[in-house]
């Protein structure tokens, strides 16, 4: 055997081998049913005259439409800015030493994840029938600063806001309260080795690397809240549902102006969607974990995978002594 023909045989035994995947039939049936239910889908929704796209089209900008949209997003924002921001202090509170902070942070809890949001929205709208008026003052001493009748402050906005608000607190907390416990007892160790406040070490040590495990359920629950607020059409509040009821009551075109709303919230849960995975990459663990899903990342693996079987590949020739 000649000299190049053994350089030849030798290369080929270094090739990389050739990983070729199982057929799997399964897989291609699969594939072909969901195509198939898609198209029917499609077919259905394009070719129904009852779904009336052209009644779709005149109503989705329309004025009402828009200002039913910026109530939705109004309550969403200020309901969630409630909602962790009393969902961080129950959290604490639930995680304290002081027997009175952590059982009454345990009661609220229990409270409003204990009752539904729709009966909390109705009372806090009908909470004029309880107290006709709201006194501010001391307690069992008849001393009073000051009284408003009711009705004046609890609108329907105030009510919503408060319903929403309060009742999504609860589910924070425990948001919040597990991503605390996420961290491990070592770091509040090691902050009390420095002489750092217990408030000191939450602040600087332990939210910050508790967000990584707060962040993902709380940008579900800003996605949930915003359909959420859908409910508090039975306030007669004029967010994007109830803006779509007044329609449809008005010209009995129901289906349309429902599907109107839901583009709506479907485009905004979309833009919502995509905020919090940039939210999410920030807060992100360094390292292998977190080179998930990313295009540049998926380049960046391959090119290194590349350049390492490469170089395995010009070792083992020098090694045996031929031509890479």
């Amino acid at each position: 055997m000649s000299q190049d023909t053994q350089q030849v045989a030798q290369e080929a035994a270094y090739e990389p081998l050739r990983i070729r995947e199982r057929f799997r039939p399964w897989s291609w049936v699969s594939t072909a049913l969901i195509l198939v239910v898609m198209a029917v889908l499609l077919q259905a929704l394009l070719t129904n005259p009852n779904f009336q796209w052209d009644v779709v089209a005149k109503y989705f900008l329309s004025s009402s439409i828009l200002k039913g949209l910026v109530h939705t997003l109004e309550l969403t924002a200020l309901s969630m800015l409630i909602g962790v921001s009393l969902g961080t202090l129950l959290a604490v509170m639930r995680g304290s030493r002081n027997t009175a902070l952590s059982g009454a942070s345990s009661a609220y809890i229990w409270f409003f994840r204990g009752t539904p949001l729709l009966v909390q929205l109705i009372f806090w709208y009908n909470l004029s029938s309880l107290y006709p008026s709201l006194v501010l003052g001391i307690p069992f001493t008849g001393i009073d600063f000051g009284s408003v009748v009711t009705n004046t402050v609890i609108s329907p906005y105030t009510a919503a806001l408060l319903g929403l608000g309060l009742n999504q607190a609860a589910y924070t907390a425990e948001i919040v309260r597990a991503g605390i416990l996420s961290v491990p007892h070592g770091q509040l160790d090691a902050a009390a080795s420095f002489g750092m406040t217990r408030g000191l070490t939450l602040r600087r040590v332990v939210l910050p690397q508790a967000m990584r495990v707060i962040i993902p359920p709380v940008g579900n629950e800003t996605i949930g809240m915003l359909k959420t607020t859908s409910v508090v059409s039975v306030l007669a509040m004029p967010e994007l549902l109830y803006s779509a009821q007044i329609i449809y009551a008005r010209t009995y075109e129901i289906i349309p102006m429902l599907i109107v709303a839901s583009l709506w919230y479907l485009l905004v849960t979309t833009v919502l969607t995509l905020i919090q995975m940039q939210i999410e990459k920030k807060y992100a663990v360094r390292g292998p974990a977190a080179e998930d899903g990313t295009f540049k990342q998926f380049v960046r693996r391959a090119w290194r995978t590349h350049a390492s079987r490469t170089g395995t590949s010009l070792a083992k020739a020098n090694m045996t002594g031929a031509r890479p």
